[in-house]
């Protein structure tokens, strides 16, 4: 019999929490990116709180930055408070106090393991505290008994002192093992799509348990707080500022900003459970500023590795502003002990004391003893007889947050202007918020001109937006006289003839040394008659950042903490493109003009076109449009599914023109041409093996 204990703090690779400078030999995309990612953090660390000067300035926008926070964890409109159905499956007595294991469900199927500390002798409802766990993993012969036996020690402290504590697992490494690495691991980037994270089920189930307390004799639920490490950390986060029945709440390493993540790396040392959807562009100090004026102790140490101490000092250094708006510096506490990412005494002390001022009124008595483990894994073991077959917690993000479902078809065209417009409203503020408010000049310069085997070949570089310079490319027969066809094409596409890929290659072979244009065209290339331009979007071609697996990933995570995502961004790249096209005058005569996009581009093209200002067709070869296989842009399949994206290309453009193994996703847009009369959608069968 084997027991493993593994304490994660959230992390995969503990070591990957190291400054993200470029390298001395950094590719032109790596450095690119890591000022791309520098300029955007301090954007967004800028105006965090900034506009904040008065008192009646913050409670005016308290409330609906609240709202905005319960909508990034999932959580807005909140789900039904349904029956907790709580059951107590086992007791356990020590000399100070009674252990109750128990489950209760927080949403129908979605069970909470837990183990509630109850004082013995006590006379009154006594204050009580919600323990939310870290990532510490307690596994016997493959049976999981919940990271709240490995932090039974903070239970048991609280609960000898006069407290009624709460340990719950989390949602992976509870006694049902969910999942929280997504993106991390998982490679479920349709998470950001349909703008789902761990963080927000946590949240839930934290609310939840405040809700079984309130439910208990022994509880005062007007004295509730919170607490927890490391993931707990930011689970208390979470709670705090959701939930004003917290009267005091000290995270404990669970929260830096935006510069430590992004910028110095330390997203790399975090599942995904420790994020929200970041749709609205926050830094982390304004999730803390939401627990003002109420007491708060922001715990760490000095020298937590994913935790960084100068990004919490940043973090709290903006949220004693609003302290002191209210007339609370005394409620904002910042408690820093020499250590690593660990459990450490000084830290539990810190935390038993603070509570003591603010749920029991004693700021004197000294911390006595400390908190130790009294029970066996075993012992506090919920589920001793095998797990609930109606769980949900190893799906629950498959069913977290809806997906957006078609509707039926308009029965006018007035009907579906208001539809149209209300999905491109929903596209803008909540997919497409993280482009940049103000473009930019595009600076577009022209950097090569060359007539080569009769074909004419010019790039141009422009500014996709501040830090991100990108380059399009052109090519047409010399002998061609007067307006032609433009075929554009994003990304690497088989559709471009041999003729143009040779002759981009042979003007550009830097360029094209390492980029995803295929070498041999499918029988799909036969646009060799017109001007053909590629547009290659950020992370493709010579921008093309370090291609190893976990860079790639990670690279994608500090996309979505900008409240971005690769995908969304290619997009803007693509609508930029294009409007710096409009400066290259062969391009200004072209008589008809087709965007091109093949598999995962083809999903950017589809975006891009429905932002276009101009009349264009959009032609689709293979598209990447299943919910799982498509791009993620942030939020998509949260407010239009894929059927609904190609109805507005279909509308919006000239003609779109689909090749595809098969006919999902169309006939909605099949039906809504026709209703329309406009019959400019053409959907053929893309024979497998393309």
């Amino acid at each position: 019999m084997r027991t493993q204990f593994v304490l994660a703090a959230c992390l995969l690779f503990p070591s990957a929490a190291l400054a993200d400078e470029p390298r001395p030999d950094a590719s032109r995309g790596d450095r690119m990116l890591a000022e791309y990612f520098r300029a955007e953090t301090g954007r967004l660390a800028d105006r965090c709180l900034a506009d904040v000067r008065s008192l009646e300035e913050w409670t005016s926008r308290r409330e609906e930055d609240r709202r905005q926070l319960a909508e990034m964890l999932g959580l807005d409109p909140m789900p039904p408070r349904t029956d907790l159905k709580p059951v107590v499956t086992g007791r356990h007595e020590t000399e100070w106090f009674t252990v109750e294991n128990l489950h209760f469900q927080s949403r129908p199927g979605l069970y909470v393991t837990g183990n509630l500390y109850l004082p013995k002798g006590l006379e009154k409802p006594a204050p009580a505290v919600l323990y939310v766990c870290g990532h510490a993993q307690v596994k016997k012969d493959g049976v999981s008994y919940g990271n709240k036996t490995f932090y039974q020690h903070h239970g048991g402290w609280f609960a000898r002192n006069g407290y009624v504590c709460l340990v719950i697992d989390t949602l992976q490494l509870g006694e049902i093992e969910g999942l929280h690495h997504g993106t991390y691991r998982e490679g479920m980037w349709w998470w950001n799509s349909r703008g789902y994270t761990p963080a927000g089920v946590e949240a839930w189930n934290c609310v939840r348990a405040l809700d079984y307390l309130q439910s208990r004799p022994e509880v005062d639920g007007q004295r509730l707080g919170v607490t927890g490490r490391s993931g707990g950390g930011a689970y208390t986060w979470w709670t705090a500022a959701l939930d004003e029945r917290i009267k005091a709440a000290v995270p404990t390493a669970g929260i830096t900003d935006l510069e430590n993540h992004v910028v110095d790396g330390c997203v790399e040392g975090h599942c995904d459970c420790m994020f929200m959807v970041n749709t609205y562009r926050w830094d982390y100090p304004q999730v803390a500023a939401l627990v003002a004026p109420r007491p708060l102790l922001i715990a760490n140490t000095d020298g937590d590795g994913i935790f960084p101490l100068n990004g919490v000092e940043r973090l709290h250094a903006k949220v004693r502003r609003i302290y002191r708006l209210y007339g609370a510096d005394d409620k904002l506490g910042l408690q820093i002990s020499p250590g690593g990412h660990k459990d450490i005494q000084e830290l539990q002390v810190a935390a038993f004391r603070w509570f003591n001022r603010f749920l029991k009124g004693d700021s004197e008595s000294l911390v006595e003893n400390t908190g130790v483990s009294y029970f066996t894994p075993e012992e506090l073991q919920v589920f001793r007889d095998g797990l609930p077959a109606d769980q949900i917690n190893t799906r629950i993000h498959e069913l977290f947050v809806p997906l957006a479902q078609v509707p039926e078809i308009p029965e006018s065209k007035e009907q579906w202007e208001k539809l149209r417009d209300g999905w491109m409203a929903a596209l803008k503020e909540k997919c497409f918020r993280g482009w940049p408010d103000e473009p930019g000049p595009l600076d577009p310069q022209q950097v090569a001109s060359i007539n080569r085997d009769g074909m004419h070949v010019e790039a141009y570089n422009f500014d996709s937006q501040k830090d991100v310079r990108l380059r399009i490319y052109l090519a047409w027969k010399d002998t061609k006289p007067g307006a032609m066809p433009m075929h554009v094409f994003v990304g690497g596409d088989n559709s471009i003839s041999a003729d143009v890929k040779a002759a981009w290659r042979a003007a550009f072979a830097d360029d094209f040394s390492n980029t995803d244009l295929p070498e041999t065209p499918s029988a799909e290339a036969d646009k060799s008659d017109g001007i053909s331009v590629l547009i290659m979007p950020r992370g493709l071609g010579r921008t093309r950042w370090d291609a190893s697996e976990k860079k790639q990933i990670q690279n994608r995570r500090r996309f979505m903490l900008l409240g971005q995502t690769l995908a969304g961004m290619q997009v803007w790249d693509v609508r930029r493109a294009w409007e710096a096209l409009r400066a290259v005058p062969v391009c200004r005569e072209a008589s008809d003009v087709t965007l091109h996009g093949e598999a995962e581009m083809a999903a950017v093209a589809l975006y891009a076109s429905l932002f276009s200002a101009d009349d264009v067709s959009l032609a689709l070869v293979s598209p990447r449009l299943n919910d799982r296989e498509a791009p993620d842009v942030l939020n998509a399949l949260r407010y239009l599914a894929m059927p609904q994206l190609i109805a507005l290309a279909a509308t919006k453009c000239r003609n779109v023109d689909i090749a595809a193994p098969d006919e999902e996703n169309y006939d909605f847009a099949t039906a809504l041409s026709k209703r329309l009369g406009t019959g400019n959608l053409i959907v053929r069968r893309l024979e497998t093996g393309h």
